[in-house]
């Protein structure tokens, strides 16, 4: 386990720099990220490269005992290169381009782009080949972020057809995939399918599907580009990137190019961007620990291995509504709970706060003037406190498909549909019943997952259907949320009544669904309780399945709302609504009784444990101390039973046993 931070020397005067690498080291600092934004000084003219500012950086790094994590500069081309290809810049829905002056508007399909990408990328990638120092490589920065996966330029235009036309045999099979009689929209050629652009109306959301997989296959091909050149150069050298929490971009495309992932991690500016409630007092000082723990669990999920957080929050920070001095402790907090949920570095951005640019209200682990900001202190504390550790081994699965996100989000058929919170409605229940999750997507195996939470399969066809099928048949424990198996993958509905062709399995059929404000009461009754629900209802039709919930008002009375269905050596429960917290934890408990899963007396919001490697964390994101009761042969390699506020506890010894007592 080990802490880094990211440094841009070329912000400071050559004069500062062995000052602030000698004292990265005194910090306990490993490693050093470098270089994403400086395509302009690397080379300040075409042709003319200047390295000697980054040769002496990197050579201090090494002397000084760490090691240099560098970055394609891509996401920041200099002006003299869109002075010369105003072309390789993004363009809106709308046509207007996008300019430049910030980050992140050049277009992933631009031929130009991508061989003035090759150029770049190579150069560096053959300069450093040798160089002891230099232990792997970001690609480029934060793909996606600003809404920047999609781009409706001329080029992508063009790409977008021959993606489809590799899609699909002929024009004919694409115009009865999407079902293009509607409206008139049939198509005779794939040349004529242009980007979902502005009309009057909403677009074909068959169309607006495919073109979210382009857009994000788009990326990956970028992001490949990146990974062989620099694998070419030094097939040792590791490669990832650095991607966004609760974004749009398809994480598992990229995956299988990198060698772990890595995310950038903000808490105070997540809770108020990223979560529908108005963050409370606590989670402006430290975030919300399932929205960060939920980001650690994908990147982890999605490769299968221990992940890296590339940018953790230093302090204060300059782009969320507000700008909140996080509390004492949480930047210790967080690095202990990004190492719990399997990171093996977390890295600091940044060093120093900037004097320039859009970034001077960005907070570092120091000061403009290098005198210490409060984040130094802890990040030398956790840097000294943390050790080596085996991956997090997860019994429970949620099932993660960003295709289901990005159709659900075209036909919401609510203004209070959302994706990732009803995501997190099953996630945050597991999170306070002590319970590790991967979330993988739809195409992973899930043979070795005692228990499987699969949210909104929204998008079902019958190679899913088989896959959850033999899982369940074979002695899994899966769980269906509302919305599951509604449309095909082309985005239609299925010929049939949902959930499709996990009808079988489910036991039952959706006869009608409804969508509710949030004034309307919406109650259910389930195992004799009363439960409330929200936002979304299918009314369920039982076949061969047990009704297990039923809805008690409005229209929906008397209606199913839960199914459970054994098949083969297993059991299946479908939830058609979106549960209120209270239902989701007993439609989870039972899920893990049944899968014979340990789990935690329910902790409260803002106290979280896990387990990792033999060892327990309890992290308290509060304002209030919190006392724990642990078993007998635990005992306290940090912390003790009462964990103050915004404090940890790392036990060794599992997480049976571990609950709350009294102060």
């Amino acid at each position: 386990m080990t802490v880094g931070v990211c440094y841009f020397p070329e912000h400071w005067s050559r004069e500062r720099w062995e000052t602030d690498i000698s004292q990265m080291a005194e910090a306990g600092i490993e490693y050093v990220r470098m270089g994403e934004f400086a395509w302009g000084r690397i080379e300040p003219e075409r042709g003319t490269f200047d390295f000697a500012w980054l040769d002496e950086a990197v050579e201090l790094i090494g002397e000084f005992g760490m090691k240099a994590v560098l970055c394609t500069p891509t996401a920041t081309p200099p002006k003299w290169l869109v002075d010369e290809h105003p072309d390789v810049r993004q363009r809106d829905r709308d046509g207007t381009p996008r300019e430049w002056g910030s980050r992140r508007f050049t277009c992933f399909n631009s031929p130009t782009y991508r061989s003035e990408t090759e150029r770049i990328v190579g150069v560096l990638t053959e300069r450093y080949a040798d160089n002891p120092h230099v232990a792997g490589w970001q690609t480029d920065n934060e793909f996606g972020c600003h809404e920047t996966v999609t781009c409706y330029c001329e080029d992508c235009g063009e790409a977008f057809s021959e993606w489809l036309a590799d899609s699909y045999e002929t024009v004919a099979d694409l115009n009865e995939a999407w079902g293009t009689a509607f409206w008139s929209q049939q198509y005779d050629d794939f040349e004529s399918v242009d980007p979902p652009k502005p009309t009057p109306a909403a677009n074909h959301p068959s169309r607006v599907l495919a073109y979210e997989r382009f857009s994000n296959d788009s990326v990956a091909e970028y992001n490949r580009l990146h990974a062989d050149l620099i694998r070419e150069a030094n097939d040792e050298w590791f490669v990832t990137h650095n991607f966004m929490g609760g974004f749009s971009l398809d994480a598992f495309r990229l995956a299988d190019d990198l060698d772990f992932l890595s995310w950038d991690s903000y808490p105070t500016g997540f809770v108020q961007d990223r979560q529908p409630d108005t963050p409370t007092a606590d989670e402006l000082r430290a975030g919300n620990p399932d929205q960060v723990s939920m980001n650690h669990d994908l990147q982890r999920g999605a490769k299968g291995k221990p992940f890296w957080v590339m940018e953790q929050q230093p302090g204060d920070i300059n782009w969320p509504p507000q700008s909140p001095q996080p509390a004492d402790g949480a930047m210790r907090l967080w690095a202990h709970h990004a190492v719990a949920h399997g990171a093996d570095a977390v890295v600091y951005f940044r060093w120093r706060r900037c004097r320039q640019g859009q970034e001077q209200y960005h907070a570092g682990l120091r000061r403009q003037d290098g005198s210490p900001d409060r984040g130094y202190r802890e990040a030398s504390t956790a840097a000294d406190e943390l050790f080596d550790l085996d991956s997090v081994d997860a019994s429970v699965a949620l099932v993660h498909d960003y295709e289901s996100l990005w159709a659900t989000r075209s036909q919401p058929l609510s203004p209070d549909w959302d994706y990732w919170n009803h995501l997190r409605t099953y996630y945050d229940t597991l999170r306070a019943r002590g319970v590790q999750v991967d979330i993988v997507s739809p195409e992973a195996s899930l043979e070795r997952y005692d228990a499987v939470v699969a949210p909104t399969l929204y998008l079902v066809g019958d190679e899913l259907s088989t896959a959850l099928t033999d899982y369940v048949d074979s002695g899994g424990s899966l769980l269906l949320g509302a919305r599951t198996g509604e449309k095909d993958p082309y985005n239609q509905l299925h010929e049939s009544l949902a959930p499709g062709p996990l009808t079988s399995l489910t036991g039952a059929r959706v006869a009608r669904h409804e969508t509710l404000p949030d004034h309307i009461e919406t109650r259910l009754s389930y195992d004799g309780a009363t439960y409330e629900f929200r936002t979304w209802a299918s009314w369920l039709a039982p076949e061969d399945g047990v009704p297990r919930g039923e809805y008690r008002t409005g229209e929906a009375a008397g209606n199913t709302a839960i199914v459970r269905n054994d098949a083969g050596n297993g059991t299946v429960t479908y939830c058609g609504c979106w549960p209120g917290d209270d239902l989701a934890d007993a439609l989870v408990t039972e899920l893990l009784d049944a899968a014979g899963v340990e789990y935690t007396e329910r902790f409260p919001d803002g106290v979280r444990v896990m387990e990792r490697d033999g060892y327990t964390w309890a992290l308290n994101f509060t304002s209030d101390p919190v006392t724990l009761t642990v078993p007998d042969s635990a005992g306290f390699l940090l912390g003790e039973a009462t964990v103050d506020a915004f404090d940890i506890a790392v036990l060794d010894g599992s997480i049976g046993g571990v609950g709350l007592g009294s102060e």
